[in-house]
């Protein structure tokens, strides 16, 4: 049941849903892929300011950030990347409300496969088209506009609340958790990633690794003269998925018993040679596997190092052994706490205005979840749009998906503030 007030809030998202994809729609005109989310985040700054928010910039090569334990190794120089976040109220008494969002997208190469160029926003049939449409520029706007539905709704936020929109969450995480090392935390995080109207669970380790391979080079006069890198790296995927079916082979947390297939290997990058008419002096894979929460990043590097040496050892065919290293992602897995008041929260909101209980999502990737956990075990969960064809061709997500984001998130702002007072904490 809602109250009157809560129908005044309810109201005011509807009045507000124009201006939500308008956002979403200039957030999906910046292009915003590694090396190139300034736009976004100008973007961003201009959208606080005009709403009334205000805007920092946190920047990712804070003193002292290098050395963070659970930092990801970079091969680009972190001078002048940076996150915008808006902080409310910081020196207000009560439980602390974080949002989360990441604004920057995966590429959308090859372009020629989309219906429209990816960084064109369009619509058709109720969904929104474009890269980042669902993950995650539309739960970037529905978090920031459901700010100004409560205040529109004539209510006050007088609890500190803490709006993050960060880069590099596609690649190696550092982005929150630059934020959380120079102190913008919470007690609580909501992310809109985009899984639907449901409680995200939990997620699983993710490891990113590279296989570098020299060979020959030689005219193909004479092939036999060389030795084919290509070729030769290729010889090392069978035992990278036999290391897949190991993973998901070995005993797991109860959330995962279940699961037929959690643990995924990705070969996501091949490239070699230089000339067609070359024998090919050196290949790189590149390649990503999950893992269980229960297992360390440490652990999993290790096995990988292991099995890339034991099947150079089988082919003792003479190639050299690959050069292996480990860059981006090497994040922990973790489980949501479900029983703490923030899910308790989400969920009485949810029911609220679907008017049955949310079900629970446990994740085979990870997200921003991960620097909030193992940055002093803030706990929190990822509730947001309905999106499809994610990292893929033609990504789009559910307008009224988007809706029910704004209105749900909005209704959780003005029932956080009973929380507030109530002295409750997730902490």
């Amino acid at each position: 049941m809602l109250t009157d007030t809560e129908k005044r809030i309810v109201a005011e998202c509807e009045a507000l849903m124009d201006e939500t994809l308008t956002l979403t729609r200039d957030l999906v005109r910046d292009y915003s892929v590694l090396g190139h989310e300034h736009g976004a985040l100008e973007t961003m700054e201009r959208w606080f300011e005009r709403l009334d928010l205000p805007a920092t910039r946190v920047p990712l090569d804070a003193p002292g950030f290098a050395e963070n334990p659970h930092r990801a190794p970079t091969e680009w120089d972190a001078t002048g990347r940076y996150n915008l976040v808006s902080r409310l109220n910081p020196e207000a008494s009560g439980p602390h409300l974080v949002f989360n969002g990441h604004l920057d997208v995966v590429p959308a190469e090859p372009t020629d496969m989309w219906t429209r160029p990816p960084w064109e926003p369009w619509e058709r049939d109720g969904w929104l088209y474009g890269r980042g449409a669902g993950d995650m520029k539309a739960g970037i706007a529905a978090m920031t506009l459901a700010v100004q539905a409560v205040r529109r709704a004539g209510e006050t936020i007088d609890f500190p609340l803490t709006l993050q929109t960060v880069i590099e969450e596609e690649c190696t995480g550092n982005g929150a958790l630059a934020c959380l090392h120079q102190g913008y935390g919470g007690d609580f995080v909501l992310i809109p990633e985009p899984f639907g109207a449901q409680i995200y669970s939990g997620q699983v380790g993710v490891l990113w690794f590279r296989l570098r391979l020299d060979g020959v080079p030689a005219h193909v006069l004479d092939t036999s003269a060389g030795s084919n890198a290509i070729e030769a790296i290729l010889d090392y995927l069978p035992a990278l998925k036999a290391l897949e079916a190991e993973i998901n082979a070995l005993p797991r947390p109860a959330a995962y018993a279940e699961h037929p297939h959690p643990f995924n290997l990705s070969i996501g990058k091949i490239e070699g040679g230089n000339w067609a008419s070359s024998v090919p002096a050196h290949a790189v894979l590149e390649g990503r596997v999950g893992f269980p929460p229960d297992m360390t990043p440490d652990d999993t590097m290790a096995r990988v190092r292991q099995t890339v040496e034991r099947r150079h050892a089988e082919l003792a065919n003479g190639s050299p052994l690959p050069r292996l290293d480990f860059h981006g992602f090497r994040s922990e897995g973790h489980q949501v706490d479900l029983v703490t008041p923030g899910i308790r929260l989400l969920s009485a909101c949810h029911e609220a205005l679907l008017g049955a209980p949310p079900a629970h999502y446990l994740s085979t990737c990870t997200t921003d979840l991960r620097a909030f956990h193992v940055s002093g075990g803030i706990n929190g969960t990822c509730y947001g749009p309905v999106a499809e064809r994610i990292h893929g061709v033609d990504e789009c997500v559910s307008i009224d998906s988007i809706r029910h984001v704004l209105t749900t998130y909005a209704l959780f702002l003005h029932r956080w503030s009973r929380l507030a007072d109530s002295g409750e904490r997730d902490a």
